[in-house]
Order: C-alpha cells, then sequence, then structure tokens
C-alpha cells in the first residue's frame, strides 16, 4: 500500500519487505526481500545493507531518501534508532513508538488525561473470565487471546477487559500547521485460533457528531503527550455512545488503502509532515477521496499453491505463482469502491469470497 500511495504521488519508491510481491515489484525502482523478518522481526544490520542494495539498483542518493515505516517495527524501537542514524526518517522516532506501543506508558497516559480505555493490566489477571491477553506492539489481530489461565504465560504479553462494540478508527495527518482528521470501521474475520484477526476495512465514514468530537478530543490531548507526527491512526471500540481507547498506531496503517486519493496526497502529507511543508494546507487543497473499502483473504481452505491466475486489478498484493502461502495466512488484498461506504463494504466482501475461490480452483490435468 505505501509503493502504491508512493507511484500515485509521482514519486520513485524503494522498498524492503517481507514478501516482494508481484504487484510491488511492478510499482518500485527496486524491490529486496527479507522473508524471514515475518517471523523473526527485522534486524538493523541486515535491513540496512538490504536499503542499501535496493537503493544502489535504483541510482538513488541514500541521504536524499526520506524513508517512511510500516508495521512491524513497534516491537523493535531500537532498530528505528538505527535506521535514524543511517537515513533521513519519515516516520516518528524510537521514543514515540515506545510512548505508544509500552502500555506501561500509554495507558498510564490514558489515565491522567482522562481518556476512556478498557480496565489494562501488566500482570496476568486472577480470573479468566472476560479478559484479553494482548503481545506488546503486536498488530492485525492474530496476537490476541482471550485468557486461559490453564495456558503457559508468554512473555512480553499485557491484559485487557473485552468489550464489544463497533470498531472505529480516527486516522490524523499530523504536521506544523496542524492536524486533519477521517474516520473508518473495521471488521474482524475470526477463526478459532485467531478470534481476533483483521478482516477488513471502510473508509469515508461519517460518524454521530458527538462521538466524532469526543474521539477527536482525545486525540487531541494524545498527540502532543506522545509526540505524534504525519499519518497516524486511533484505535477505538465504540460501546453505545461511549468510545473506548484501544490502540495507537503511530505510523501509516490499513487506512492508507482506503483513504488516499488518486494523487498519492496522504503519501504527499505524511513526507510534509518530516520535512516542513504544510501538510493540513496540502490536504485542504488538494485530497479527494472517494468510499472505499479493502479487505484480507486468508489462505483458510488449506495450505495454498498460488495458481497461475490473471488478477483482477481490484486485487492487491499478489503472490508470484506457485509461492506457497501456509494455511490461515495472509493470501491476497481485495479492494471495492462506490458512491457510498456501506456499498464499497459489500462488493469487498462479496470480492474477497470471489477471489479465495479462485485461489482454490482445481488444478487441470
Amino acid at each position: 500500500m505505501l509503493t502504491a500511495s508512493a507511484r500515485r504521488a509521482g514519486l520513485c519508491p524503494v522498498v524492503v519487505d517481507c514478501f516482494g510481491d508481484e504487484d510491488t515489484r511492478g510499482l518500485a525502482e527496486a524491490v529486496e526481500t527479507l522473508p524471514s523478518a515475518f517471523a523473526r522481526g527485522f534486524t538493523d544490520g541486515t535491513l540496512i545493507e538490504a536499503l542499501e542494495e535496493a537503493l544502489a539498483e535504483a541510482g538513488i542518493d541514500e541521504p536524499s531518501a526520506p524513508l517512511v515505516l510500516g508495521p512491524g517495527f513497534e516491537c523493535e524501537p531500537e532498530v528505528i534508532d538505527e535506521l535514524a542514524q543511517r537515513f533521513r526518517l519519515a516516520a516518528c522516532d524510537a521514543d514515540v513508538v515506545t510512548r505508544c506501543k509500552d502500555p506501561a506508558v500509554l495507558f498510564p497516559m490514558l489515565r491522567e488525561l482522562g481518556i476512556v480505555h478498557p480496565e489494562t493490566s501488566l500482570e496476568p489477571p486472577a480470573s479468566s473470565s472476560g479478559w484479553l491477553s494482548k503481545r506488546i506492539g503486536g498488530s492485525g489481530g492474530t496476537h490476541i487471546y482471550r485468557f486461559d489461565p490453564a495456558r503457559k504465560i508468554r512473555p512480553n504479553r499485557y491484559y485487557q477487559r473485552e468489550i464489544e462494540g463497533e470498531l472505529i478508527s480516527a486516522s490524523a495527518v499530523i504536521g506544523r500547521d496542524g492536524q486533519a482528521f477521517a474516520f473508518t470501521r473495521s471488521w474482524l474475520d475470526p477463526w478459532s485460533k485467531h478470534p481476533f484477526r483483521f478482516g477488513g476495512i471502510t473508509g469515508h465514514v461519517e460518524i454521530d457528531e458527538d462521538l466524532e468530537a469526543r474521539i477527536v478530543d482525545a486525540c487531541l490531548s494524545l498527540i502532543p503527550a506522545l509526540g505524534l507526527q504525519g499519518l497516524v491512526s486511533f484505535d477505538f471500540i465504540v460501546v453505545g455512545d461511549e468510545p473506548h481507547l484501544i490502540e495507537v498506531n503511530p505510523r501509516p496503517g490499513a487506512s492508507l488503502d482506503i483513504l488516499d486519493d488518486e494523487a498519492g496526497t496522504l503519501i504527499k502529507a505524511h513526507l510534509d509532515a518530516f520535512s516542513g511543508g504544510e501538510a493540513i494546507d496540502r490536504l485542504a487543497n488538494e485530497w479527494r477521496p472517494s468510499p472505499q473499502a479493502a479487505a484480507y483473504v486468508y489462505a483458510d481452505r488449506g495450505d495454498l499453491v498460488v495458481p497461475d491466475i490473471d488478477w483482477p486489478e481490484w486485487v492487491s498484493d499478489r503472490p508470484a505463482a506457485g509461492r506457497t502461502i501456509p494455511a490461515h495466512t495472509p493470501a491476497v488484498t481485495v479492494h471495492a469502491g462506490a458512491e457510498d461506504p456501506d456499498t464499497a463494504e459489500r462488493v469487498c466482501r462479496a470480492r474477497a469470497r470471489e477471489i479465495a475461490d479462485m485461489l482454490y480452483q482445481p488444478t487441470e490435468k
């Protein structure tokens, strides 16, 4: 999604990621892949070497190239520190990421600021009833499970009361000239081992004015306290008319896929925020979003050998034919645009079912 947004913006993206999908390779000037990082995380030495190789292949002067970070660094702020010493970082620094992702820092801050959030504990609860276990720095929902004291206590976890409600996120661009907000709603695609697995996201949604004001007020309180900058998001569960903050993501997230426009205005504004440009002024004058939705399609019918598919244009993160995708892991992302958010989401869900059928079509003999 970062590569596509950068290309829409007229930029020449150079990419290091875990997958090297076909569409990423088609959009980027150069791509280096680190497959082991998907399970083990990035290491500074390997990542810096891969970035240098990709930049050299693209013929880009590295000190002048802004480095945008996607997900995968929340658990490793020390890697962000190393990158900041080597490159021009267009991303929140390691201290900001730590403040956002360390529950020992974030949730006391929420209490001090009077921001409503689920009851949270750093210690395993005495009772299993109604508690979730979450990995510190985790993303995507697969790290969350219902706490069971009979299971082995894993390291690097925290615990939170489970609440039920609507998943609403506030995406924000934070620049020197102010802040701008847009709202998305998400849905889950649960599997038995991962009941809180991310399903999809719908953009351009309108919410109740009072609810919007309360969400924005909470975000505005946190922005200076956390030191946030650029494109970030705040995840809430709305119970009745009460928004409960559950997470802050100090980076571009899935919302970029469905809030960006055809000119890549969001990635331009993100870069403005780190270069002293007028990010909010750019949004006011250039940003032209439309209702969109995106959803992950998982390999839920068993291990998948990707067939040779003539991919529809609404599929991204396209794996190469012949690649093996383990069962219940993400295979591709599907997209839909429409005149209104509900229609976009409905079409997107239908396309997710359609592409799953295509992926598991019988092999002709």
